[in-house]
C-alpha cells in the first residue's frame, strides 16, 4: 500500500470514528419516546406506548415538513417557545394516520391535484404528499403545548397503544422499508395478533448518520392483549 492510499484510508477512518462517537452523543442526549416491552413474537417487539402529543403538517416535500415543524419547535409558535426535539422520526404509508411519540412522523398518501385553469389540465394528475409529526416531550399535553403560528401546522393527540416493532439498519430506502413491512406484517398474521391500524416506520438518526450506524423501525398498532 502507498503513502497515498494509506493516508486515504486514515482519513476516512478518522471521518468514520468522528461520525461514530456523534451519532453516539446525538442519541445519548435526544430523549425518545418511552414506551414498555411487553412481549415479543420472534423479532417483533410489542411495546406499550403512553399517550402523547404531535405537532404535525401535510406538505408537498419531506424537506418542507421538516422545515415547517422544525420551525415550530424553535420558536414559530404563540409566545416563541423552544420546544426539545425528540426521537424518532416515522413513516407511514399512503392513507395512513400517523402514530408515534418520540419523533417526526411522516405519512405519504396521494391527493387529486384540482383543476384550475385550462393550462393546467395537463398538469392534472395523482402527487405524492408527505404527513409529518413531531411528537412533543412527555410534559406536554394538548392544552399545555404552544400553539403553532404556521396554520399549516396542528397540534393532535395521540391515544395510549401497542405497537408491533421490527427494527432494521441501514438507509432506509422505499423498497427497504416495504421488505421489512411485509415480514413484519407476515410475523403477527403468523403469530394470530390483531392489527388495528396502517404500518409506518420509524428513524432515530440523522441524515449523516453512517448506514450501518442508524436504527430504524417498521411498526403497526395491534390489540392490546396481542402479546
Amino acid at each position: 500500500m502507498d503513502r497515498t492510499a494509506a493516508v486515504a484510508l486514515g482519513v476516512a477512518g478518522g471521518v468514520a470514528a468522528v461520525a461514530a462517537t456523534w451519532t453516539l452523543y446525538q442519541r445519548f442526549t435526544t430523549e425518545t419516546v418511552p414506551y414498555a416491552v411487553v412481549g415479543r413474537v420472534d423479532d417483533v417487539e410489542l411495546r406499550r406506548y403512553p399517550p402523547a402529543v404531535v405537532a404535525e403538517t401535510v406538505a408537498d416535500t419531506r424537506n418542507d415538513a421538516f422545515g415547517r415543524l422544525f420551525g415550530y419547535i424553535t420558536g414559530a409558535n404563540e409566545g416563541g417557545s423552544t420546544v426539545s426535539m425528540t426521537a424518532p422520526v416515522a413513516v407511514s404509508e399512503q392513507g395512513t394516520q400517523i402514530e408515534m411519540t418520540s419523533p417526526v412522523q411522516v405519512e405519504e398518501r396521494r391527493r387529486e391535484v384540482p383543476v384550475k385553469t385550462p393550462v393546467e389540465a395537463g398538469a392534472n394528475r395523482d402527487r405524492d404528499e408527505v404527513r409529518m409529526a413531531f411528537y412533543l416531550p412527555p410534559e406536554y399535553d394538548l392544552d399545555a403545548a404552544p400553539r403553532p403560528t404556521d396554520e399549516d401546522v396542528d397540534l393532535r393527540p395521540v391515544p395510549e397503544r401497542t405497537l408491533a416493532v421490527r427494527r432494521f439498519s441501514w438507509r432506509p430506502t422505499d423498497r427497504r422499508v416495504a421488505a421489512q413491512r411485509r415480514r413484519l406484517l407476515e410475523t403477527l398474521d403468523r403469530a394470530r395478533i390483531p392489527i388495528t391500524g396502517d404500518p409506518f416506520s420509524m428513524g432515530y438518526d440523522a441524515p449523516w448518520t453512517l448506514p450501518f450506524l442508524r436504527r430504524n423501525e417498521v411498526a403497526v398498532a395491534v390489540e392490546a392483549n396481542g402479546g
